[in-house]
């Protein structure tokens, strides 16, 4: 027996909503790309959920913000490669260009829950 499932574009979940988000509430810095992968400008942030694909952030609605950057989160000295999914005001769903780690991903949680208390 065949089991056909036909699925629509418009039925599926979009990749940043198929991952749990966790609320971090951590400053983080954007780093753009410059020529030949280059650290060139940067710009701060607000990084309010983070989950493995991706995260929602926060950045000054008047300054424009590059399709490819770095991700950093302030207190941890590695740098995410991501790429702009959607922004709407202040608001930027980013996708992380690989999947990060999870034990990485519990790190940082760790870390937004030690420094809230």
């Amino acid at each position: 027996m065949a089991l056909n499932v036909n699925i629509n574009a418009h039925d599926a979940v979009p990749h940043d909503e198929m991952y749990e988000k966790y609320p971090v509430d951590r400053p983080g810095k954007i780093t753009f790309i410059g020529h030949h992968l280059s650290a060139k400008n940067t710009m701060r942030c607000l990084i309010r959920n983070i989950s493995l694909y991706g995260a929602d952030i926060e950045v000054s609605p008047h300054l424009d913000m590059p399709t490819n950057f770095y991700l950093e989160v302030l207190g941890i000295r590695d740098e995410i490669g991501c790429t702009l999914i959607r922004r709407e005001e202040e608001k930027a769903t980013v996708g992380f260009n690989m999947l990060i780690d999870a034990e990485f991903l519990h790190h940082i949680r760790r870390l937004s829950f030690e420094t809230a208390l």
